[in-house]
């Protein structure tokens, strides 16, 4: 332990306490610094030192130390500015040590890890952004991926309603700038009970999109709002008129006016493919103004292929009209609507032979009526509904039957179906018969149902990713 013990000798000076003092200085004092070329022998010495016990080493260090400490001066002042100076010193040489073990970690990542930047970048941008802030803290090149704006394409708060407020959100849209294309915040289930900090932002947290005459709103293709809480509809009318190249809006949870609603995607929208609007309570009466916009709306959306209108209070002529005017829609989902029985099936079994429609769900539908999906049945049997391949009509309350009785256990042709429709698939669960318990419509399952139906969207964005893959492929080999 020489080299420490020269360490401290070497700073002192000739006599009495003014030796310490001199350890104590700051290296504000350039003429009482050691000479760097010194300071570097000292230290290779040290990291040179022969290996050994960790008891010896804290031995040796013990040692020298409590010859500092004797050689110094009686006051106990000096005493502990000695002491002090060591566990700076001590401290210095710790932080050093970390940051050349990050170094070389970061050294080792850069060639372990087989991605080149801009692969690991695309990676990032598909995993939501809690897991792409966690990712971001764990080396150096992670951490530069993370920073990437190109990593926050698709910002997903979905998983982070703790934490996500309306700074934060303008943070992410501000880091994502251009590169901004979907957007996803709040929880995509509803919670019961108290919530500890409900997803409640204050004032319009969507304004950063409007920024700059909707510069970044223009960007956007997809936005999902899920049990954000009170939406003001101004601030959403705003954002909504700047996202012109929207492909896929959701609103679940929301308690906002329909009919302005409807009249300003019709007009600012028109590029929609994926439709969904929930709420958990049945809305208000739709009259015939908000119906004919909501028509409106559809018609003309031409690319509109996927329409999800939950706990909305549409007639059997409205849905049918909806149908009729939308020569793309292949997915409808009219769950928990409390007032269509099934009627508007009849009159698309006798025109829809042709129709494009592959998906029907009409999960707990309290006024269904058993006759009505029978006749759905014989339809499917005819040979309408060329394309369809899936119906779920599955009701926690069951069906009405004729006599106005809930109906749990239908008569329906499966059998027959499934021999000269085996292409398609008939789902109706009726679980209240089995289980005893009864269950509000339109209250209970809706976590389960919500569920489905981002389980189902997470499915499209994986086969929408696989397409960005390939197609990117195909970009890279026409470059060469």
């Amino acid at each position: 332990m020489s080299s420490l013990s020269c360490c401290w000798n070497g700073s002192k000076q000739k006599s009495g306490e003014n030796k310490t003092l001199s350890i104590m200085d700051t290296p504000t004092s350039s003429t009482q610094k050691p000479s760097s070329l010194h300071a570097d022998s000292i230290i290779s010495s040290l990291l040179s030192f022969p290996s050994s016990t960790p008891f010896s080493v804290a031995c040796s260090f013990d040692r020298e130390l409590e010859k500092s400490l004797s050689s110094a001066s009686d006051d106990a002042y000096v005493q502990d500015r000695l002491l002090n100076r060591t566990i700076q010193l001590a401290s210095v040489l710790l932080e050093s040590t970390k940051r050349c073990y990050r170094e070389r970690a970061t050294a080792h990542n850069s060639v372990s890890w087989v991605l080149p930047p801009e692969l690991t970048v695309k990676v990032f941008s598909k995993v939501d952004t809690k897991s792409l802030m966690q990712v971001a803290a764990c080396c150096t090149v992670f951490n530069r991926c993370a920073m990437d704006r190109s990593s926050y394409a698709h910002i997903d708060l979905t998983t982070a309603t703790i934490q996500a407020d309306n700074e934060v959100v303008c943070t992410m849209i501000h880091r994502a700038g251009k590169e901004l294309r979907s957007l996803k915040l709040g929880h995509v289930t509803r919670r019961y009970g108290p919530e500890p900090n409900p997803m409640l932002f204050n004032g319009p947290f969507l304004s950063s999109l409007s920024y700059n005459h909707g510069f970044l709103g223009s960007r956007l293709t997809s936005l999902r709002l899920y049990n954000i809480g009170m939406m003001h509809y101004n601030s959403l009318n705003n954002v909504l008129s700047v996202c012109l190249n929207l492909t896929d809006l959701r609103i679940v949870g929301f308690n906002c006016p329909l009919m302005p609603l409807f009249m300003t995607l019709s007009k600012k929208s028109r590029l929609i493919e994926h439709l969904c609007l929930g709420s958990y309570h049945p809305l208000g009466n739709m009259d015939a103004s908000t119906a004919s916009h909501l028509l409106e709306l559809v018609t003309k959306s031409h690319n509109l292929t996927s329409l999800t209108l939950l706990c909305f209070q549409l007639t059997n002529d409205i849905v049918r009209n909806l149908v009729e005017s939308s020569r793309k829609l292949k997915y409808l989902n009219l769950s928990r609507s409390p007032k269509i029985n099934g009627q508007f099936l009849r009159d698309l079994g006798n025109s829809g032979k042709e129709s494009p429609l592959e998906t029907l769900i009409m999960r707990n539908c309290v006024k269904l009526e058993e006759k009505e999906v029978l006749e759905l049945c014989n339809s499917l049997l005819k040979g309408n509904f060329k394309f369809i391949r899936h119906i779920d009509v599955s009701s926690n309350n069951g069906l009405v039957s004729d006599d106005g009785r809930r109906s749990y256990k239908p008569k329906f042709p499966g059998e027959k179906l499934k021999e000269e429709r085996p292409d398609v698939t008939l789902v109706a669960d009726f679980p209240l018969e089995r289980s005893g318990k009864r269950y509000h419509v339109g209250v209970e399952g809706d976590d389960e149902e919500l569920r489905e139906i981002e389980m189902m969207d997470a499915k499209n964005d994986e086969a929408d990713n696989d397409d960005e893959f390939d197609d990117d492929s195909f970009d890279d080999d026409d470059d060469v």
